[in-house]
């Protein structure tokens, strides 16, 4: 997210989707509000050796219990877990997403000359978004924080990728658009790194540079 594809409204504004398939009237800025105060919130993790337990699902049920804490109390526990579940699922489906417009020329003309792959801190349902979006073909190798036991912006997350394809840190480079997550992440695991920023350059710009 951010770097190929981005939400298609906030998650305020889908929560708040997921609210009303239930029945609830939830404010979509109030959702989003609290939904980021949430995610700030969540303690930094170590790496461990493995996959995260149930493919992350518990950590982001934290998430959601925050903000329906805030949000709406009175609600009923099997009201909280049919949010979730339904939440869950949602950003999982088709529409949800959409690829920035340069993207699917980008990854065109690099595939031929590079070996791709994407390392990112999310579970396994990015495979899900990648096949809507028409995108997964480009990637040889899909490495997802709640897999490889380490998130971003531990660099260990990025010397685990490497480990897997059997590629050294120079013979890499990163293209992301988070300074912390992305740009200062990877340099620290050694890897050359495209910084995307999106109000001043786009991944056309990383074609120029190769």
């Amino acid at each position: 997210m951010g770097t190929l594809f981005y939400l298609t409204h906030n998650v305020g504004h889908h929560y708040a989707l997921v609210a009303s398939e239930l029945g609830l009237k939830l404010g979509a800025s109030e959702l989003d509000s609290e939904f980021h105060k949430a995610w700030r919130s969540m303690p930094v993790r170590e790496p461990i050796d493995g996959p995260r337990e149930d493919d992350d699902k518990a950590w982001w049920r934290q998430i959601v219990e925050k903000v329906l804490t805030k949000i709406a109390p009175a609600l009923s526990e099997p009201d909280r877990d049919n949010f979730f579940e339904i939440a869950y699922e949602h950003f999982a489906e088709a529409g949800v997403w959409e690829l920035y417009p340069e993207v699917i020329d980008v990854l065109e003309e690099l595939r031929p000359r590079f070996l791709l792959a994407v390392v990112s801190n999310f579970d396994g349902r990015l495979r899900i978004i990648l096949e809507h979006l028409g995108i997964s073909k480009f990637f040889s190798h899909v490495f997802v924080s709640s897999e490889i036991g380490a998130d971003k912006p531990d660099p260990e997350i990025f010397r685990r990728a490497l480990a897997l394809m059997k590629l050294r840190p120079n013979e890499t480079l990163h293209a992301g658009d988070d300074p912390e997550r992305d740009w200062n992440a990877a340099t620290a695991a050694g890897l050359s790194v495209f910084k995307l920023d999106r109000g001043r350059n786009s991944l056309r710009d990383l074609l120029k540079i190769l």
